[in-house]
């Protein structure tokens, strides 16, 4: 699929759910976002369906993301569903993994989950707990040691840098990553309601991304998002797929703008 702008559209993120069991400061609002009714979640079989005919359209690489993807029920029954769809070259997930014990990551890799990024903004156990709003680090530790046991490489760790971010944290992370082998990657924190230019607001060390921009997004009740900093929204007729992921390609501008109808765990990031 190519865009108006010349653009291949070849990357799908899939939000599974809005629920989280965490409340980090920059996903969610303080005061706790209404959470869609399980009856409006896209079911497993819808999500294999839209994912087939995604990469019949030339989709190649799938993520998974939430809110937080791993409260959704035998997750491996769907990871397994994907991973066989014929054309697909990666089906990669995104977590904060604290759920992540050893079995399961043994699960998602029998399952052919490709490749796990793992959501760490801190090493002080009392700023985690804060960042979280009552998050356990060593649960998240725990997970990151059980996806390298289980072979979910390479492992990326997701930190997203803030005001109150000091250097010390970065270097400290970045020494931990170092250590067991992990790619860190840094993220600037952005406000979807304020920001008015994107480009190059997700990542300090990497270019912007708009122009080349490949991705679309589906949120967990079954909105395609051409653009993360957009409040368009076309919902996938289920009667016909490639419609919906057509006019959602056309549909993608040539530049973000704002985003006010949902928070970041709504979306999937």
């Amino acid at each position: 699929m190519i865009d108006s702008f010349g653009r291949f559209i070849t990357y799908l993120r899939i939000s599974l759910t809005d629920r989280c069991n965490y409340r980090c400061v920059y996903c969610q609002p303080e005061v706790e976002a209404p959470r869609k009714p399980y009856a409006e979640i896209l079911r497993y079989e819808e999500i294999e369906r839209i994912a087939r005919v995604a990469v019949g359209l030339g989709i190649t690489k799938i993520r998974l993301t939430g809110g937080e993807p791993l409260v959704r029920k035998n997750i491996t029954f769907l990871v397994e569903r994907l991973a066989a769809i014929d054309g697909l070259r990666e089906l990669n997930m995104t977590t904060n993994g604290s759920l992540l014990t050893p079995e399961l990551a043994r699960q998602l890799k029998q399952a052919g989950l490709t490749r796990i990024n793992i959501s760490l903004d801190t090493l002080d156990r009392g700023r985690f707990a804060g960042l979280t709003r009552g998050g356990c680090l060593d649960d998240v530790l725990a997970g990151i040691q059980a996806a390298r046991e289980a072979g979910l490489a390479p492992i990326k760790i997701n930190m997203v840098l803030m005001e109150t971010t000091t250097a010390a944290e970065v270097e400290q992370l970045a020494d931990f990553c170092r250590e067991h082998d992990l790619t860190l990657q840094t993220i600037n924190h952005f406000s979807l309601n304020d920001r008015k230019d994107p480009r190059g607001a997700l990542a300090a060390d990497r270019p912007p991304k708009c122009a080349a921009c490949n991705r679309l997004r589906i949120t967990a009740d079954g909105y395609l998002k051409p653009c993360l900093f957009s409040g368009n929204e076309i919902k996938v007729d289920l009667d016909d797929i490639a419609a919906s992921l057509r006019a959602a390609v056309q549909a993608k501008p040539e530049n973000g703008q704002q985003c006010r109808n949902r928070t970041m765990c709504q979306i999937g990031g």
